[in-house]
């Protein structure tokens, strides 16, 4: 049965893309009901590795009108221009994620930490205000071990400039998120955690706290 159900919804998750997928899935859209969620899970799917592909089918998204997943579909949109190294209009995309959120606060993503995030690790100085004001709140609403790391990571390297001795006690709160190995969720337990993809800001933590 779970082989069935993989199957059925695979047409809407392809990791690759070429004349002959399209086709495919342009074909079943065709016939599907709710047109909105298939292009938006596609373009997610997409978004990492045929990034112009995600951007294409998300525009086509939000041309459907209003739906309950929109914040949802400008992150996706985010990850699709950093794959792209566009730094200002991922930037953008996450602030649209979350003045939805603001509009709908119970539909949330991980747009108010991951833009943080993005600016200090990208050192864009200009918006450091701005990131650090997003910071502020308790961190007890962070469910995976990755976000919590975002969190103080974002807020050591922003506070470094100012507060050093704060900084490195970010840092450190950042770094002991990073070695948990577990996202406590017991059907989900490697779900969420820090990862090779960190390295750059783990790097930064690192020579912080050696500092």
């Amino acid at each position: 049965m779970l082989g069935i159900a993989m199957a059925r919804d695979s047409w809407f998750r392809n990791t690759q893309w070429n004349e002959e997928i399209e086709a495919a899935f342009f074909a079943k859209l065709k016939r599907a009901r709710d047109k909105s969620q298939y292009l938006r899970i596609q373009a997610s799917t997409l978004a990492p590795f045929h990034p112009d592909v995600a951007l294409q089918l998300l525009d086509q998204y939000f041309a459907l009108g209003d739906h309950f997943d929109i914040a949802q579909a400008h992150v996706d949109r985010a990850t699709a221009y950093l794959a792209l190294g566009d730094l200002e209009a991922a930037i953008l995309s996450y602030e649209q994620a979350v003045a939805r959120e603001e509009v709908f606060p119970r539909l949330r993503t991980g747009a108010s930490i991951d833009l943080p995030y993005l600016i200090a690790l990208n050192g864009i100085t200009d918006r450091f205000d701005q990131a650090l004001a997003m910071l502020t709140g308790p961190t007890d609403s962070l469910m995976f071990p990755v976000a919590l790391f975002k969190y103080h990571a974002a807020r050591a390297m922003i506070l470094r400039l100012s507060d050093r001795e704060c900084a490195a006690k970010e840092a450190q709160l950042a770094l002991e998120a990073a070695t948990r190995d577990h996202s406590g969720f017991s059907y989900h337990r490697k779900v969420g955690l820090v990862s090779d993809r960190h390295a750059a800001a783990l790097k930064k933590l690192r020579d912080l706290c050696n500092a």
